[in-house]
């Protein structure tokens, strides 16, 4: 009869590694709602939607979905972050106003284009797969 296997050290770690890993998961998706539930608060406080808040509500949906995603595959596809940061950038561009100097408007639409070229670039990527992983 065969003793029964002792995981090796190298085992028991990646077990730990990815146990903590699930929970700051698990933690950035409560948090994102609680952030959420906030937003909505103050959103029916003001009596008032803007923009700002809209995008504001993407960008929380988009963290939501790269957490959901992860759970599912095990993995985050590159373009995830790529979005909630060009939604970021839409969200500082429209909160800036017109008081800022206009290059910085240039350089902030042109970080906008690199993102959506890279997001691009990496959906319909030569190797076939094209998906954004």
């Amino acid at each position: 009869m065969d003793a029964p296997k002792t995981p090796s050290p190298n085992r028991q770690i990646s077990r730990s590694i990815h146990m903590i890993e699930n929970a700051f998961l698990l933690v950035i998706g409560v948090f994102t709602v609680v952030a959420m539930l906030q937003e909505i608060g103050v959103i029916i406080e003001g009596r008032s939607v803007a923009l700002k808040d809209l995008l504001l509500m993407f960008i929380y949906v988009e963290v939501l979905a790269m957490v959901g995603v992860y759970y599912d595959s095990k993995k985050i596809p590159i373009t995830l972050p790529l979005f909630i940061a060009i939604t970021a950038l839409a969200r500082l561009i429209i909160l800036q106003g017109k008081d800022q100097p206009p290059v910085n408007l240039l350089y902030e639409s042109g970080a906008v284009l690199l993102l959506a070229i890279a997001c691009v670039v990496i959906t319909y990527k030569p190797d076939g797969k094209g998906d954004g992983t």
